[in-house]
């Protein structure tokens, strides 16, 4: 089972301490998690756009993916619409999932919150099934809750 890297915290708050831009922020972030968790084939966030009210593509490491992606659809609308993380392990047997890239298996995603509102999520995908523990799960809702607020709020 992955244990997280001690410096992967640290890492992600040297990274994004007294940086303001957004996409620098996010981009730095997808980065340091790509690279420090292994079996990942694509770790990036999507942004709410409310002018068009659904969630579209930002900063990432992997393959191309989804640019656009509707509110309840696929794994990340559903992490959308409900606020709540979704671990799926099998994500072709997820309905309505969205094959972005066909290798993969498992999918983890975390809402992103700002005073009470979902404004995107961290979208975390493997090639390997049951890939995401609830441990992982749960270290990753709290590096979002302690970070998101310096990366939202402080943002250009």
């Amino acid at each position: 089972m992955w244990q997280p890297d001690p410096d992967l915290r640290r890492s992600a708050l040297g990274l994004i301490t007294g940086e303001k831009n957004l996409v620098a922020n996010l981009a730095n972030l997808a980065a340091v998690i790509y690279h420090s968790m292994p079996g990942l084939n694509w770790a990036g966030f999507y942004m709410w756009d409310h002018k068009h009210q659904e969630l579209v593509l930002g900063p990432f490491q992997g393959k191309p993916a989804c640019l656009r992606i509707k509110s309840n659809r696929g794994v990340c609308g559903a992490a959308y619409a409900s606020q709540k993380t979704q671990r799926i392990d099998d994500v072709h047997a997820f309905p309505g999932h969205i094959a972005c890239d066909a290798a993969s298996r498992s999918e983890l995603v975390i809402p992103l919150l700002w005073e009470g509102t979902c404004v995107g999520v961290l979208d975390l995908d493997s090639p390997e099934v049951a890939r995401f523990s609830k441990e992982e799960a749960l270290f990753f809702e709290e590096l979002m809750t302690e970070i998101w607020p310096m990366v939202w709020q402080e943002r250009e």
